[in-house]
């Protein structure tokens, strides 16, 4: 039953020009590849580099010390930290603040490499197929599109405990927050605003911060994935030289790749 199935799918690729990608990728090599190395080719990829970007980022500073995915406030928190900042040991409060939420966003990183192998386990020959004669981020595209919402519920509540925790005279950055923009939604709400032409905040701190945090995991697969295609060195494993390397000799015969 297993064989008419793959049977079906490779037909119904032959009738959308996959097929004549496989051809090109067979007749690059002295032993021809089959499907089953196409595939397993491009599931070892996506497992590789999701592991290597989830390891990195859940490192101590994996964050905090990496400038590319450094989680800072709002832009419309700049009031706060300009307050803060007066009082005696402001300065540092506000980069403990901005510390915690890093050390979450690290924590939250450590369970993310299981969400993504689920998601590679249940990729079909035609969205391997769609990755490996893609755009050099499509592994990262299809990762986004298929765990981006338990990715999200995984972090949220992370950083949701980091803002919450009460950093000076009882107050947590959440409060300071909502405080913040609070005030200045009433003014802008106003009669006097309006005719000032201000605009309401309504930025909702922790997905702001979740969402940061998810765009740096993002960041790190596509910088993994784009080694992959185009570094040998950082195909790791004789599958990958062999899938990849196809498309290298395909690339240097045409200077670009076949269109599916």
């Amino acid at each position: 039953m297993k064989t008419r199935i793959i049977s079906l799918l490779l037909s119904v690729l032959v009738l959308t020009g996959c097929a004549e990608l496989l051809k090109v990728l067979q007749s690059s090599g002295t032993v021809p590849l089959t499907e089953a190395e196409v595939i397993g080719g491009l599931k070892e990829a996506l497992i590789t580099g999701a592991r290597n970007s989830a390891q990195r980022l859940a490192a101590e500073n994996g964050y905090y010390g990496d400038a590319t995915v450094k989680i800072f406030l709002p832009d419309e928190a700049k009031i706060i930290v300009d307050n803060i900042s007066r009082i005696p040991g402001g300065t540092q409060l506000v980069e403990d603040v901005i510390l915690r939420i890093n050390r979450a966003a690290e924590d939250a990183a450590k369970e993310v490499a299981p969400i993504f192998v689920n998601s590679v386990t249940q990729m079909t020959i035609m969205d391997a197929f769609n990755i490996l004669n893609g755009a050099d981020n499509a592994a990262t595209s299809y990762l986004r599109n298929t765990t981006y919402n338990e990715l999200y519920a995984l972090y949220k509540p992370k950083i949701q405990v980091s803002t919450e925790k009460k950093i000076i005279g009882n107050i947590s950055t959440k409060d300071s927050w909502e405080t913040l923009t609070g005030k200045w939604n009433v003014l802008a709400n106003s009669v006097a605003g309006k005719l000032a032409n201000l605009k309401p905040v309504n930025t909702d701190l922790d997905d702001f911060l979740t969402t940061k945090a998810l765009n740096g995991v993002f960041l790190k697969v596509e910088i993994e994935e784009l080694k992959i295609r185009k570094e040998v060195s950082a195909r790791v494993t004789p599958l990958l030289q062999r899938v990849f390397g196809s498309l290298d000799n395909k690339t240097n015969q045409t200077g670009t790749r076949a269109d599916v």
